[in-house]
């Protein structure tokens, strides 16, 4: 294939357009304009693929059917995997969390999986597989809420939490979880745009090049990459599909300002009683005791826990708040026009973005708990008012997220009176090993 017959995608934090191109080992191609790193190298083929998939489905179900760790008090012996632990929350009538935690540690790792192994296996033959269009919209819908990396160190917290009350030992079921965390972390370079351009080099498919002739603006799918032109006919800002997988296109999100305040607001509030109430209740021989975010903190800490103190803290006290406050900031100077340090609210953007799902530790921590210390009338756990709070922060500030639109902030700069020094289409992008970046070389 030809390097001009190569697609073009667009950064989906600036909105610059490049063309795709090769690259060498341990490189990666970065936005001339943002920073963002556009794609990396990678040297699997889809078969390669196709066998990753496979092997972490294996380790998923491995991981799903051992208990994660064994807890023993006087004698009384109780193991628990995952599903274990939601389905005690949901005989406890704690219903949102039993959903949630199932949702996102479970069905949706699952879902994933299989839907990659389901375009992977046709491809690694030349081929598309049946649905793959809508099949990879699901993906991109998917991606963002598979939170297995949360759970295994929730397991982790509990396992500490509980050594000081009884005699933990890891199970099975917790490497389990370790091999998994390291897979779907390289299965999530798979995005349904390198999976669509992984097709188009094994000829699967053809390079859809947009048409530039009468074209106003270039619009990237969000789901797909896909870069195609809206004529002068079309009103940028409607609602268009794409020409590629026929999502939903928008030039730019719709509303995102009204949406991300909206949803920040809402998380805001729903942050009070996450923080107040209790998150679990501790029922023992001893009396009966609740447990807020902050009391669990102090309690490993005082244990001598300190490390593990921090990183609760860290990640259900400050995440949340440093979310909250961050996209706060960004929604603030975007609303009010400001077109300076946009590289650095880009890469603070970036980071909410990492950050979302780690927030949901507590929550996976409380089910856990209560799935292993199931001792009727010696000693029992259960979710609390103050988990389902905190679960729906954690959502809530995802959401947000997603709805704010960065490049509305870098629209502000081109329309500036540097607009002609940063040209919207570039030809060329910037391919550099990690340790060494040269800018690149733009052209029109």
């Amino acid at each position: 294939m030809s390097d001009d017959r190569h697609s073009l995608l667009s950064c989906e934090h600036c909105g610059n357009v490049y063309r795709w191109h090769a690259l060498a080992p341990r490189e990666a191609a970065s936005c001339a304009r943002c920073e963002s790193t556009l794609w990396r190298y990678s040297g699997l083929t889809p078969a390669n693929w196709f066998a990753l998939a496979l092997g972490t489905l294996i380790i998923f179900l491995v991981a799903n059917i051992y208990p994660v760790a064994t807890l023993t008090v006087q004698g009384m012996v109780s193991d628990a995997t995952f599903l274990d632990a939601v389905a005690i929350t949901w005989r406890q009538d704690h219903w949102a969390v039993a959903i949630m935690t199932g949702i996102v540690g479970f069905l949706i790792p699952l879902l994933q999986i299989v839907l990659l192994l389901w375009v992977l296996g046709p491809l690694a033959r030349g081929r598309l597989a049946p649905g793959f269009r809508t099949v990879l919209r699901m993906l991109g819908l998917v991606r963002p809420w598979s939170m297995v990396p949360v759970f295994l160190l929730g397991v982790v917290v509990s396992v500490v939490k509980l050594a000081g009350m009884a005699s933990v030992a890891p199970a099975v079921g917790l490497l389990g979880f370790g091999f998994l965390t390291i897979l779907l972390t390289i299965m999530s370079r798979l995005s349904p745009a390198a999976v669509w351009r992984m097709a188009e080099l094994e000829g699967a498919t053809e390079v859809h090049l947009p048409d530039m002739s009468g074209a106003t603006v270039l619009a990237g799918c969000h789901v797909c990459g896909q870069v195609q032109a809206l004529s002068s006919a079309e009103d940028p800002e409607a609602t268009h599909h794409c020409r590629r997988c026929d999502a939903v296109l928008h030039y730019r999100k719709p509303d995102h300002l009204a949406r991300t305040w909206a949803l920040l607001l809402a998380a805001a509030v729903f942050y009070i009683p996450a923080n107040v109430l209790p998150v679990m209740n501790i029922t023992s021989l001893l009396g009966d005791g609740a447990h807020t975010i902050l009391g669990g903190v102090v309690e490993l800490y005082e244990t001598g826990s300190w490390d593990i103190a921090l990183i609760v803290f860290i990640a259900s006290v400050v995440v949340p708040l440093t979310k909250i406050l961050s996209l706060a900031f960004l929604a603030f100077t975007t609303q009010n026009g400001s077109a300076t340090n946009l590289r650095q609210r880009t890469r603070l953007y970036q980071l909410v973005e990492f950050i979302g799902q780690w927030s949901m530790l507590d929550v996976f921590v409380v089910i856990l708990l209560a799935a292993l210390a199931d001792f009727p009338g010696l000693m029992q756990i259960s979710a609390a008012p103050g988990a389902a709070a905190f679960g729906l922060v954690v959502v809530l500030t995802m959401l947000a997220a997603m709805s704010f639109d960065m490049r509305r902030a870098w629209d502000v700069q081109e329309r500036s009176e540097w607009a002609h020094d940063h040209p919207h289409f570039h030809e060329q992008v910037q391919a550099s090993r990690p340790a060494e970046r040269s800018p690149a070389s733009p052209t029109v």
